[in-house]
C-alpha cells in the first residue's frame, strides 16, 4: 500500500492482536476502554520516541549517594487534544507516558448524517496573551495572541473519511501549532491520506492499522464499529 512519508503504520504484534479483540462484536464496553488505552499505549511509545526530544534537567542522588544527570522532556509547548468525544478514550494512556502532566485542551466535532461533513460544536483551545500594554489597541486584536503550544497531540480512535481529522488539523494549525502528531486506531486508505495531506510538512500520523474503505454511512469496514458508542456505552442512542 503506497502511503504519504508521514503516515506510520505500528507492525507492533501486540498492538495487532489487541486490535483483533477490538474488532470483534463480543468485547465488552470495559474491555473495549481497555483495549483503546493500551493500544494508544503503544502508539504513543512509537510516535514519542521520533517526535519528542530529551533535554537536561539538571542534577539528583541516587540511593547509594551518587550524583548523576537527570533528564526529561520539554514539555513547556506540548498539548494532549482529544476529540470529543472517542478521543477521551486514548488520553489518560498518552498522559501516562509523559514524565509530567501536560494541559489538555478539546476539540467538539461530530460528522452531519446527512454529508457525513465535520461540524464544530465546541473548542477550548487558549491563547497566550500578547505583551503588549492592556492599553494598546492591539492587545484586543486575536492576531497579536499566540497559540498556548507549539506542538499539538491530536487524538482520535478513528480516521474514516478523514474529514473530521482534516477539520481539526486546520483548526489547530490555524491556532498556531507548530506541529502535529496525530494518533488514531483505525484508518481507511482514502482517510489517512486526506488527513496527513492537510499539511504535509507539519503532521505526522500514526496509526494501529488501515482497513481499505467505508460504507455508506460513512463507517470503516471491517472497522470496529462506533467506537464512541462502544466507549461509553451509548449504543442506539
Amino acid at each position: 500500500m503506497s502511503l504519504p512519508s508521514n503516515v506510520h503504520v505500528s507492525s507492533h504484534p501486540c498492538l495487532k492482536a489487541k486490535l483483533s479483540q477490538l474488532r470483534s462484536q463480543s468485547t465488552s464496553p470495559r474491555e473495549t476502554r481497555a483495549l483503546v488505552h493500551e493500544i494508544a499505549s503503544i502508539l504513543g511509545v512509537e510516535a514519542f520516541a521520533s517526535g519528542l526530544k530529551l533535554m537536561s534537567t539538571g542534577k539528583d542522588k541516587t540511593p547509594l549517594g551518587e550524583e548523576y544527570e537527570t533528564q526529561g522532556i520539554d514539555h513547556a509547548d506540548l498539548a494532549l487534544v482529544p476529540i470529543l468525544r472517542s478521543g477521551l478514550g486514548m488520553v489518560e494512556a498518552l498522559n501516562s507516558l509523559l514524565p509530567t502532566a501536560v494541559p489538555i485542551y478539546h476539540l467538539g466535532l461530530f460528522r452531519d448524517r446527512m454529508t457525513l461533513q465535520p461540524v464544530e460544536y465546541y473548542n477550548n483551545l487558549p491563547f497566550h496573551r500578547s505583551k503588549l500594554s492592556p492599553a494598546s489597541p492591539a492587545s484586543l486584536d486575536s492576531s497579536a495572541n499566540t497559540a498556548a503550544a507549539s506542538l499539538a497531540v491530536l487524538l482520535d480512535p478513528i480516521i474514516a473519511t478523514g474529514a473530521t481529522a482534516e477539520a481539526a488539523i486546520h483548526l489547530l494549525k490555524e491556532w498556531g501549532v507548530k506541529r502535529v502528531i496525530m494518533l488514531s486506531v483505525l484508518a481507511t486508505k482514502d482517510g489517512i491520506k486526506r488527513a496527513a495531506g492537510v499539511w504535509e510538512e507539519g503532521v505526522e500520523v500514526w496509526v494501529g492499522a488501515i482497513d481499505e474503505r467505508c460504507n455508506e454511512k460513512g463507517m470503516i469496514v471491517p472497522g470496529v464499529g462506533d467506537i464512541g458508542d462502544r466507549l461509553f456505552v451509548a449504543i442506539g442512542k
